[in-house]
């Protein structure tokens, strides 16, 4: 545990900046991926526009799949071994695919195989290590490090979008996954340097219950308490709104706006710049005005600047693009940097494993519907009209938040009790002291 570090100092916090730099690691070779993995299917498989997509999808099944059980699962055991399991395979995984292009076993199927077992090892990545960085960290540090892990991650994710491109060009689509297999090992080694041991869970400590239960009793925790469930079902149809137009934006930039592949990438990158922004601040902000309220700020006030976006043309209107863009994915990182620390102070640490992995499998289940909207609607009505849309319904989504005990509070709430729904809940210390600090 941390011995009570404050602002800025959780630099000198071994075990915390270990894990910071893996995950960072992580991040950074997952945006690579997002680039490779496609370039790759298209230059040397040939793959329709319908197997392109299939691989994101597939990625993304897992949560729909065993999103559920794997929250159990990680809150039966030891968070820390279950990171390093899943970054080993991931490893494992990612070389394997230069391998067999090399040996001329490369295929559609083989990439599908890979999308679909590295996705399975993200759930268990993301679920372990949601619900072990309270272990490693004081409550009233979580906060600062919800900032430092979420502002790296948005600035790893514009590095990854940028490079992954160039690496490819460079190096080859086949050859830059390994770029992407060396990020893992990266992560692997940082993990495995933390010395921070969890205590081993004995068959006295666990519940004796079915696997059916404890998934019940997660998903029943965020449909019993009004917090949890207002910010579940907002991340659920924000995702859908933030994917709608989020799918087809390149498309729109490039046949409806009439931009080159060089600058729609700049956009793109520069629009996730946002979530650095986001992170920096949001702790800030909190401390000042509250955390209730600034969470309506980031959530409602910042993206319903995304109704800019529809109104891009080219030449100086692309700053239309830019501005929407980067309110949107400020909002969103911010959001999500207060949302995370009052997750982890609020939910009782044997339940924050099922919890992770109850609001994943929600919100991450609207996130190939929102896809599937974002297309059709530019299909029948036409793209700028979809954009319009779907960016409308960005803002549009926050009302749960509005309509919920949010927006009579000053501050959330850090744990469950009579005072979780008062209109003033006491100050979470947090913010209290501190004068500087894809929602998912």
């Amino acid at each position: 545990m941390s011995r009570g570090v404050r602002g800025g100092l959780l630099f000198h916090h071994r075990d915390f900046r270990l894990l910071w730099c893996g995950e960072t690691a992580g991040k950074y070779g997952a945006a690579v991926t997002g680039v490779t993995i496609p370039l790759l299917a298209v230059s040397t498989l040939d793959a329709t526009t319908f197997e392109v997509g299939l691989l994101s999808a597939t990625a993304w099944a897992p949560w729909l799949l065993i999103g559920l059980p794997v929250g159990v699962w990680v809150d039966r055991w030891r968070r820390r071994p279950v990171m390093l399991a899943a970054a080993a395979v991931s490893l494992v995984l990612f070389a394997s695919v230069p391998i067999a292009a090399w040996t001329g076993w490369l295929s559609i199927g083989l990439l599908l195989a890979v999308a679909l077992s590295t996705g399975t090892a993200a759930v268990f990545f993301h679920t372990a290590y949601s619900a072990y960085l309270p272990s490693i960290l004081e409550p009233e540090d979580q906060p600062e490090g919800n900032a430092k892990l979420h502002g790296s991650a948005s600035a790893a994710q514009i590095a990854g979008l940028g490079s992954g491109g160039l690496i490819a060009q460079l190096a080859g689509a086949v050859n830059g996954l390994l770029a992407n297999a060396a990020t893992f090992l990266v992560s692997l080694l940082c993990l495995a340097g933390i010395r921070h041991r969890e205590p081993r869970v004995t068959r006295a400590e666990r519940r004796p219950a079915t696997l059916f239960g404890e998934v019940r009793e997660g998903l029943g925790l965020i449909a019993g308490d009004p917090w949890l469930r207002a910010f579940t079902l907002f991340g659920a149809a924000s995702n859908l709104a933030l994917m709608g137009y989020q799918s087809i934006q390149v498309v729109f930039l490039v046949r409806t706006v009439g931009l080159g592949p060089g600058l729609v990438g700049t956009l793109v990158a520069a629009t996730s710049a946002g979530g650095v922004a986001g992170a920096l601040f949001a702790r800030r902000v909190a401390g000042r005005i509250g955390t209730a309220r600034a969470t309506l700020l980031f959530e409602l006030g910042l993206p319903t600047l995304a109704l800019l976006i529809p109104f891009t043309v080219d030449g100086a209107g692309v700053l239309f693009f830019l501005a929407g863009g980067f309110c949107v994915s400020a909002g969103v990182v911010a959001g999500n940097v207060i949302k995370a620390s009052f997750q982890q102070r609020y939910c009782p640490p044997d339940l924050l494993g099922r919890l992770t992995a109850s609001t994943a499998f929600l919100g991450y289940g609207t996130i190939p519907l929102g896809a599937l909207l974002g297309g059709a609607l530019g299909t029948v009505l036409g793209l700028r009209t979809a954009i319009a849309v779907m960016a409308a319904a960005v803002p549009l989504a926050a009302l749960i938040l509005v309509f919920s005990p949010i927006r009579r509070a000053r501050d959330l709430p850090t744990s469950p009790g009579p005072t979780s729904g008062s209109r003033r809940p006491p100050e979470p210390p947090e913010v209290a002291d501190e004068s500087a600090v894809a929602r998912h």
